[in-house]
């Protein structure tokens, strides 16, 4: 990890919320019962490691949560993607993680659960594992992470604020030409008769040209040095919210989550691997279809800034080959903000 400008947030920068207003903490775990993780690996040739999304409202009484999918190219790895499209039904906690330490990583939590209280004659479970591919700046082909890597996440679960930038499963990742890493944004919004949270969380790793608020950031001209080569071109998002909405609600969040990544500039390359997972810790009766146009904007722009706060919070990573992702300068960022009137 090399040293950087202290980080900033979207909203630190002066930019507005959209329609909705932010959570609490402006992150995933806003949504009641709903935490988490890092475990982060930093050494000269590694620059990996796993985010856990943990929902507490998953135990032994309640053993899954209403869930959708949308794949917007499914050039990936992601495990349990059929079972959770099938039944609409998400068994366990989401992890991220590197490509290849995948099914290392499904492995350890298909055991870490098994263990819990509740699970002690269970013959069937479903992990969900997404990746996207840390191998411009990590040794991605040792495999370095497992159980313990699993494990520390896990238990590392929390609500409140939540560390974003090159920790966890975007310690390595890189985004349209800059330093990628972990994202995350929350707005309240109103469904039906309530008024709700929704949260996105991503792990971007993609190519493209990045545009903030509308504004373009070529990394090019940002960055007085090569690009970063994003390898694998992927990107990840969870969505989560606490609206009682059922799976097939879901899943039209999710494609909303998939959306988002054009708004930030993705060009959707032909190797990438975009997915969006959305889940409800809800419950009640699912709201009108007519009621949900708020909630899928919500979705739009939770997603849209938790992506550009996976840049913005960012720092500087080298692998000891030379390879090095730059984080995006936040003065050159602020402006073309200010030049632009968005700030």
């Amino acid at each position: 990890m090399t040293a950087d400008e202290p980080r900033s947030r979207l909203a630190d920068l002066g930019v507005g919320p959209g329609a909705f207003a932010r959570g609490r903490h402006n992150a995933i775990t806003d949504v009641p019962g709903v935490l988490v993780g890092h475990s982060t690996v930093h050494t000269d040739r590694l620059h990996t490691g796993v985010t856990a999304i943990v929902p507490t409202e998953l135990r032994a009484d309640r053993r899954w949560l209403p869930a959708g999918l949308a794949v917007g190219n499914g050039y990936g790895k992601l495990v349990g993607v059929t079972q959770l499209q099938e039944l609409g039904a998400l068994e366990t906690p989401v992890l991220l993680t590197s490509t290849l330490s995948v099914y290392r990583v499904a492995d350890a939590l298909l055991g870490y659960v098994l263990e819990q209280p509740g699970y002690e004659r269970t013959t069937t479970l479903n992990p969900v594992v997404g990746e996207t591919n840390d191998g411009f700046l990590s040794d991605i082909r040792s495999r370095p992470l497992g159980d313990a890597h699993v494990r520390d996440s896990l238990t590392a679960a929390a609500d409140g604020p939540v560390a974003e930038g090159s920790v966890g499963a975007g310690a390595g990742t890189v985004a349209l030409g800059f330093k990628g890493g972990i994202g995350t944004s929350s707005r309240e919004v109103p469904v039906g008769d309530g008024e709700h949270t929704i949260g996105a969380l991503v792990q971007s790793n993609f190519s493209g040209t990045l545009s903030i608020a509308g504004v373009p950031m070529p990394a090019d001209e940002l960055v007085s040095a090569p690009p970063a080569e994003t390898v694998g071109n992927s990107c990840m998002i969870v969505v989560a919210t606490d609206a009682p909405v059922d799976a097939r609600q879901l899943a039209r969040c999710a494609r909303r989550a998939i959306f988002a990544l054009r708004g930030v500039g993705s060009d959707f390359s032909q190797g990438s691997g975009d997915y969006a997972i959305a889940f409800s810790v809800g419950s009640g009766m699912p709201p009108a279809d007519a009621t949900l146009s708020p909630l899928l904007h919500a979705t739009l722009d939770a997603v849209e800034e938790a992506l550009v706060n996976s840049i913005l919070m960012a720092t500087t990573q080298v692998h000891a080959d030379g390879n090095r992702a730059h984080a995006i300068p936040l003065a050159g960022v602020r402006s073309r903000l200010v030049a632009a009137g968005v700030i």
